[in-house]
């Protein structure tokens, strides 16, 4: 006969399911407010990750598109006075096996640009003009918005290349035949507007010049900067012998680095960030754990009555404990499904707002649903345990 009782005092899972849906049914308004605080923890937690991942396929791409081989050569930075590279540093650059192209920018530190001859002479906007060696553009995987690039030809007329930035400041959106700028007290023709040119930033706001125009404005010659696209399997090698190339005498004088190595270093720097939103998330996700648990604690005390007449009826204190244990396992998972679904939502609308890719690690969805289990089960301990402990006489008495 005690066999039989203990058959019939035992719960299934699907009993137990149905018990802890009735239950939060019974109270509709504060579930939702409980499953929100979870929800809110989660959906930070998978935008950020989301969005941060997004942000890498973007930068994947651009990488991809553009090629990690260039190397940027440039005059050394110390505590000395490094001298300037020489002026034959595009053509040793070009002379080493391993440099498939290869272009110099160099600064023409005495002239400026303006949009017409009324524009006092200290408005410069911050805009600088470079001479340039070769296909600059070409060789960084930078693309012309509009027009062309400079012609640095024999008896070629005086021209200019703006830079994306530039040519914002200017007011200049596209090149064409009538499209010109003040510049050393003339008008000089702009052939072409560039968009910005992501492994050389610096030179968005830069306007380029043939070198003959450049000498004509004060130019002494020297490269600012030779950037030189090698061969993507020897770029190391490459990188070893490009300064000894360009200054065979004290390459210690000359520094070479790699533009996609910044790229990559400011990812790095967005995935520290990226920790600290998830940690403030993950913040987000305790408070709403606290919420659940207060939650439970409450329903614990208004249904004492109903704790007391199962008692009664038979039920042991394992199947209250486990009642209110699934409850609560259910509102977090609510939450955290909500979370879910709002934290996707928030990265693919803005993923797509910005032109990236989306992309969502499935570890971040599984992370975020695992923790809303682990919260649950954490914040349902102590009610049902208190819950399993209630006499059924007090129970019954509050009848």
């Amino acid at each position: 006969m005690s066999g039989e009782r203990a058959v019939r005092a035992r719960l299934g899972g699907a009993d137990l399911l149905r018990l802890g849906v009735f239950g939060l049914r019974t109270r509709p308004g504060r579930v939702v407010l409980s499953a929100l605080g979870i929800a809110i923890g989660i959906a930070a937690m998978i935008a950020v990750v989301g969005i941060s991942s997004s942000s890498k396929a973007k930068l994947d791409q651009v990488l991809d598109a553009l090629g990690t081989n260039v190397l940027t050569a440039t005059k050394a930075q110390g505590f000395g006075d490094t001298p300037p590279l020489p002026s034959t540093a595009l053509e040793s650059a070009l002379r080493q096996d391993d440099v498939q192209t290869a272009a110099a920018v160099g600064s023409v530190d005495d002239a400026a640009v303006y949009r017409n001859e009324f524009v006092p002479a200290p408005e410069t906007k911050g805009i600088g003009v470079m001479a340039a060696w070769g296909d600059v553009p070409a060789v960084l995987g930078g693309e012309l918005a509009s027009g062309r690039w400079i012609d640095d030809s024999v008896g070629a007329p005086e021209q200019v290349v703006l830079g994306a930035d530039a040519a914002r400041a200017l007011g200049i959106e596209r090149a064409g035949a009538q499209t010109r700028v003040w510049m050393d007290g003339r008008w000089i023709q702009v052939v072409g507007v560039l968009r910005s040119i992501q492994l050389a930033g610096d030179l968005d706001n830069q306007v380029f010049v043939p070198r003959s125009l450049a000498e004509r404005l004060g130019f002494d010659g020297a490269p600012t900067a030779v950037y030189a696209r090698v061969d993507p399997e020897r770029v190391a090698q490459a990188r070893t012998v490009l300064a000894a190339g360009i200054r065979p005498g004290s390459p210690q004088d000359v520094g070479v680095t790699r533009p996609s190595d910044a790229l990559a270093a400011k990812n790095a720097t967005d995935d520290s960030f990226t920790g600290l939103l998830v940690g403030i998330g993950g913040v987000a996700l305790l408070v709403g754990g606290i919420g659940v648990a207060n939650t439970m604690v409450i329903t614990v005390l208004e249904r004492r009555a109903e704790v007391g007449v199962r008692r009664a009826l038979g039920a042991r204190r394992r199947n209250i404990r486990d009642q209110f244990l699934v409850e609560s396992l259910l509102l977090s998972f609510l939450g955290g499904i909500a979370g879910v679904v709002i934290g996707v939502g928030v990265t693919v609308v803005f993923a797509l707002g910005q032109g990236w890719p989306v992309a969502i690690p499935l570890r971040a969805v599984a992370g975020g649903l695992g923790a809303t289990v682990v919260i649950g089960g954490v914040s349902g301990l102590y009610p049902a345990a208190r819950a399993a402990r209630i006499p059924p006489t007090s129970a019954l008495a509050a009848v």
